[in-house]
């Protein structure tokens, strides 16, 4: 980060603690904003200083409930109001991204629906981390920068020094990301392949690859009730694998997910911080992971008009 940050970093309730982190970095105090709710629920935002003419950026992950969507738009129409030079929405996670097609009939396409709402209210640019699905960038008609957590992850990985590592993709869509981990990380390559019955469930029935006496890492861009994880986890030993690793950017643990991986055969669960994971949710199992100093670089060079792509050498090759 080389030229001064000038900016202004401001943070909703999603996920506070993370915005902090990202301040930090830029050597920011978090910019000052009240958000509450009246007693029937209505939320109210303000800002408390002068962003007239200011590069603004607002870290607001979209986890559920949809009160942190509504929270984030609420906060960019206040920032056009109050004639902020341009608005940028940091969206380290970006919920809805699972309803991004008409996959049946008269059902919504809520990604488009919610981007949509994001240009509405303000947004110059968006940036964000891991979409579950990458063409959600073409709903957008601002600039749009995605990161990938793929290098925090590898970075962790090496540093553990598996022999024998085979990295696998929990579904065939996945592909594209578990062949780029496994390149950067000199490893095999294996493939899951499951079919879903209903919302939330999964079965997982076909494994392409060999893990027989191999440690396994398992790649996917969130962990949402956690069945078909375990489903797969349990596949894997079938077929002789040892220590079973998985690396996933988003920690939505909905249900009784958190349960299912303490009571499975995982040895280490990596997450980030994307999504705001209180003390009480996690286990010994889980490690988190900040994208803090990653968020923090994108936002830097956007402010100072550099490069997004230059964090991602391009010997890396594309995450998806």
């Amino acid at each position: 980060m080389d030229s001064p940050f000038t900016g202004k970093i401001f943070s909703g309730r999603s996920n506070p603690n993370l915005a902090s982190k990202i301040a930090a970095c830029l050597n920011q105090p978090l910019g000052r904003v009240v958000t509450k709710n009246f007693s029937d629920g209505e939320i109210w935002v303000k800002y408390e200083e002068n962003i007239r003419g200011t590069d603004v950026f607002i870290v607001q992950p979209t986890n559920a409930p949809a009160d942190n969507l509504m929270e984030l738009l609420m906060m960019l129409d206040a920032a056009r109001r109050a004639s902020a030079k341009r608005i940028t929405a940091v969206i380290p996670y970006f919920g809805y991204a699972r309803q991004d097609r008409k996959d049946q009939p008269r059902v919504a396409i809520t990604a488009k629906l919610a981007a949509n709402l994001i240009v509405k209210a303000g947004a110059d640019r968006v940036l964000t981390l891991d979409l579950h699905a990458p063409q959600i960038q073409g709903f957008f008609d601002k600039p749009f920068d995605h990161l990938y957590g793929a290098g925090v992850f590898v970075e962790k990985i090496s540093k553990m020094d598996l022999g024998d590592l085979v990295v696998v993709s929990p579904d065939i869509g996945g592909v594209h990301l578990a062949r780029a981990y496994a390149g950067r990380l000199k490893s095999g390559l294996a493939v899951l392949n499951k079919k879903r019955i209903e919302h939330n469930a999964c079965v997982v029935t076909e494994f392409i690859g060999d893990v027989d006496n191999k440690n396994v890492l398992i790649v996917d861009d969130l962990i949402d009730t956690g069945g078909t994880l375990i489903n797969g986890v349990q596949m894997l030993k079938e077929k002789g694998a040892k220590n079973i690793y998985v690396a996933c950017t988003h920690a939505v643990l909905s249900g009784n997910a958190v349960d299912r991986i303490e009571s499975s055969e995982i040895t280490k669960v990596f997450l980030t911080d994307s999504i705001d994971l209180p003390p009480e949710r996690q286990t010994s199992k889980m490690e988190l992971l900040s994208v803090s100093s990653l968020l923090a670089d994108a936002i830097s060079r956007i402010h100072g008009e550099k490069s997004i792509s230059d964090l991602f050498p391009q010997k890396e090759g594309p995450m998806h």
